[in-house]
C-alpha cells in the first residue's frame, strides 16, 4: 500500500505539471514542471522524502528498461537517419566534450571554494 500512494503521488504531481504546460504558453515540458513542482515541494518541506524516497528508487533501477521503445524507434526509421549520420554523430561528439569540459570546470570551482571555507574555518578557530 505504501508503494501505491507513493506512485499516485508522484503521478499527481506529474499531472499538476501536465496542467501547466496546458494553462502557460512557455515551450517547457510538462515533465519539466513536474519535477521542478517535486523539486520545490521536497525542498520546501511540502513533500518528505520519505513519501517517494522507495518508489523513486525503483523507478531509477528500471529506467534503463524505457530507453528500449526510443532505441527500437531509431532502428525502424534508419532509412531516414542514415543520410545525416554523420552531421548528427559530428554534433554529438562536440556537445559531449562541451557538456564534460563545462561540468569539469564548475567542479573545479565547487572544490576550490569548498576548500577555500574550509581553510578559512580552520584559520578562525
Amino acid at each position: 500500500m505504501k508503494y501505491l500512494r507513493q506512485f499516485l503521488l508522484i503521478l499527481f504531481i506529474s499531472f499538476l505539471g501536465e496542467l501547466l504546460k496546458y494553462f502557460l504558453p512557455l515551450p517547457i515540458p510538462a515533465s519539466i514542471y513536474g519535477m521542478v513542482i517535486l523539486f520545490i515541494g521536497l525542498l520546501s518541506g511540502i513533500i518528505k522524502l520519505d513519501a517517494v524516497k522507495d518508489v523513486g528508487k525503483f523507478l531509477i533501477e528500471i529506467m534503463p528498461v524505457m530507453f528500449i521503445p526510443a532505441g527500437v524507434g531509431l532502428m525502424a526509421s534508419w532509412g531516414t537517419l542514415k543520410p545525416v549520420l554523420v552531421p548528427v554523430s559530428v554534433i554529438t561528439v562536440v556537445a559531449l566534450v562541451a557538456v564534460m569540459g563545462a561540468t569539469g570546470r564548475v567542479s573545479q570551482c565547487v572544490i576550490k571554494k569548498s576548500k577555500a571555507k574550509e581553510k578559512a574555518k580552520e584559520q578562525e578557530i
